[in-house]
């Protein structure tokens, strides 16, 4: 694996060949698009993304490629590192040297449709490191609901099988030492709205790095909910950045590796409220209550 300290990766900006896109909808309104088939550059660790999310009133809540980090995808399943390979994008964190350019970038491709309705929808994935070799297998199902007159709920759950002969630690650069940046799993890119952002949650405003059964966050005229959907996604701390960017994510190793032994899976599932408008915490613990069941 080689090293590049530069801005670019060792290996050509290669493409996965050929866009495609399916669409979540309420009715008659398109509320997000999915990009299942993406055609990205190596260095973005290409995956499939939602972008873009919309309230019920039309307002976009995702950002996709921002110039200061391209490799933010809208909302996407995005991991650091397993065992070397980096599919989160961009730069690898390398203890005692910071973030570097490394030629370890893997991929999130689509294998087999589950299921594909104007209300759900559910795949089959492979992620490969840079070598093609495979590591994991997943199984995701994403599904759209109406909660109010003016929220809908995304439903994103996601199953990672291991499929080597050897124990995959998936790792975030907290694990490698860079205190707070506990990221990898669920992420959320938000747009920074042009107001204060305003983080609540069941254990109060400051939730970065800590479990919560809910998480809020209001960027003016739309807000977010974010819920855990199952006891074990719960126990998972929150990653939230609002300085520079705004990011949420729930993470799958903090501080410490999760190891994922030969042909075990871990489940992760997230339920997210779109709202338009602000929502109090009482609403949005109410939330926690009927959608997180």
């Amino acid at each position: 694996m080689a090293i590049l300290l530069g801005n670019r990766p060792t290996r050509p900006e290669a493409a996965v060949t050929g866009d495609a896109t399916a669409t979540l909808r309420l009715t008659d309104r398109v509320v997000a698009e999915y990009s299942w088939r993406p055609d990205l550059p190596v260095a973005l660790a290409p995956r499939p993304y939602l972008h873009p999310v919309r309230t019920l009133g039309g307002v976009t809540v995702t950002e996709l490629m921002p110039a200061s980090h391209r490799h933010h995808l809208g909302v996407s399943v995005a991991v650091a590192e397993v065992d070397g390979a980096n599919f989160w994008g961009g730069r690898t964190y390398m203890p005692g040297h910071g973030p570097a350019w490394l030629d370890n970038q893997g991929t999130q491709a689509h294998t087999r449709w589950l299921r594909r309705g104007p209300d759900r929808l559910g795949h089959t994935l492979r992620w490969t490191g840079i070598d093609g070799a495979a590591v994991l297998t997943e199984r995701r199902e994403l599904s759209c609901r109406p909660v109010s007159a003016d929220a809908w709920a995304l439903d994103f759950g996601f199953s990672l099988t291991n499929v080597t002969v050897r124990e995959l630690p998936f790792r975030s650069p907290a694990v490698h030492g860079r205190a707070g940046a506990g990221y990898g799993g669920f992420f959320w890119r938000a747009p920074q709205p042009g107001s204060p952002v305003r983080v609540d949650s069941a254990r109060g405003t400051a939730v970065h790095g800590r479990t919560a059964d809910w998480l809020s966050v209001n960027g003016g005229d739309w807000t977010l909910v974010f819920l855990g959907a199952t006891a074990r996604t719960r126990a998972d701390r929150w990653f939230v950045r609002t300085r520079d960017y705004l990011g949420i994510g729930s993470a799958l190793a903090w501080d410490e590796p999760l190891l994922l032994a030969p042909g075990d899976t871990l489940e992760r599932r997230i339920v997210t409220v779109i709202a338009d408008g602000p929502v109090s915490p009482a609403r949005a613990a109410a939330y926690a209550g009927e959608l997180a069941a």
